[in-house]
């Protein structure tokens, strides 16, 4: 895809342009997102925060951490978020470390696939590590089709680089995870990823101080 993404005044007009089914897939992340308590959540690639309204619609009580690359776009999700939803603003990329603190739900939308295969597994394993037990990861992209008709997502080389949809799935369950796919279509996948009820594989952080940039 096009680095559109860097812009908050035309990201979504062209990314629906580009991904027409777009408006769908946050619909299937905010679905997958469903049916687990959720306290904290944190948004990987929050973009203009289209994800996060929908998520966060499903869990009304829920504070929310943005990250993302961007400062513009960051500061345009927050604006349209309540403060008292926004616990943190993160400006850094998914290769960066997460933060320490525990999160019921990690949510990523049209993000991971920038990431080599190397990157991808390791974000995979970050995830899991600042999930508390029991908790969910929810990721929405752009995965590499079994048909090759299917590729309808503009791609860019060097930049997008999107895998197969059996090997991130293998990816994820080989940190631990309960994977299933509740959508799909074409080229663009969500997988919902469960973390063990039973196993906590770090200790909760000090909560950050909310709606601040860092």
């Amino acid at each position: 895809m096009a680095q559109f993404h860097f812009s908050p005044d035309t990201y979504l007009n062209t990314i629906r342009e580009e991904v027409p089914a777009y408006d769908e897939l946050q619909a299937a992340v905010a679905d997958a997102a469903d049916g687990v308590a959720v306290d904290r959540i944190l948004d990987l690639g929050a973009g203009t925060g289209e994800t996060t309204r929908a998520v966060l619609g499903r869990h009304p009580s829920a504070a929310v951490v943005l990250l993302d690359e961007s400062p513009a776009m960051l500061a345009r999700a927050a604006a349209r978020l309540a403060d008292d939803r926004v616990e943190q603003v993160i400006v850094g990329d998914l290769l960066a470390a997460l933060p320490t603190e525990r999160f019921d739900l990690v949510v990523s939308a049209l993000a991971v696939h920038h990431l080599a295969p190397p990157d991808k597994r390791t974000l995979f394993d970050r995830v899991r590590s600042t999930l508390r037990p029991g908790g969910r990861f929810v990721l929405g992209d752009v995965v590499v089709p079994d048909d090759p008709a299917d590729a309808v997502a503009p791609l860019s080389p060097g930049y997008d680089r999107p895998d197969r949809l059996d090997d991130q799935r293998r990816w994820l369950e080989a940190t631990g995870f309960t994977v299933s796919v509740p959508w799909r279509w074409k080229d663009l996948a969500v997988l919902r990823a469960d973390a063990p009820t039973g196993t906590d594989r770090s200790g909760p952080g000090p909560r950050g101080p909310g709606g601040q940039l860092s």
